[in-house]
């Protein structure tokens, strides 16, 4: 009998600059040698709000202190990823917040974070609509130029990733 996938809630941020750039880390694919950009964040601590594990990550990943987060603009459609050895079903929360441009400190990265991490840069939407690499979510270009272009929406639209 196969085990149910143990629940990950997680949270993310669409971290913008005030020039409208968004901010990405990299991962690479170890089998194919692909690299794919995400926004920073991660799974909740017990006990942990969404919001508060969004404020925890940015934290971690970017030195960020003292910042407000905007609305959850995003939910993740369900998705499972084995970690571990263990499959986990994830379903993340993407929150908005803007930012002064800033120099990221990831000094406080966690192992897990300094291991699968390769990088991050901030995207232009020309940019983002101009890479090869995988973005997640899922059709990011699109989602970010209706967020720059309408402003957050007035309950979390599903995506992928």
């Amino acid at each position: 009998m196969e085990e149910s996938p143990v629940p990950r809630p997680g949270a993310r941020v669409v971290l913008l600059d005030d020039t409208g750039r968004l901010l990405l880390f990299s991962a690479m694919d170890k089998e194919d040698g692909s690299v794919r950009w995400f926004t920073p964040g991660g799974g909740l601590e017990p006990g942990e709000s969404h919001e508060q594990a969004a404020l925890r990550e940015l934290r971690e990943e970017t030195g960020l202190t003292n910042l407000s987060l905007g609305p959850e603009i995003w939910r993740g459609r369900p998705w499972t990823a084995v970690r571990e050895g263990v499959v986990h079903e994830v379903r993340q929360r993407y929150y908005m917040a803007r930012v002064p441009a800033f120099q990221v400190d990831t000094s406080s990265f966690e192992e897990v974070e300094k291991a699968a991490i390769t990088g991050y840069r901030w995207w232009t939407l020309a940019e983002l609509a101009a890479t090869p690499d995988l973005l997640r979510p899922a059709e990011l270009p699109k989602l970010l130029a209706s967020l720059l272009t309408d402003g957050p929406p007035d309950r979390p639209i599903p995506v992928d990733g």
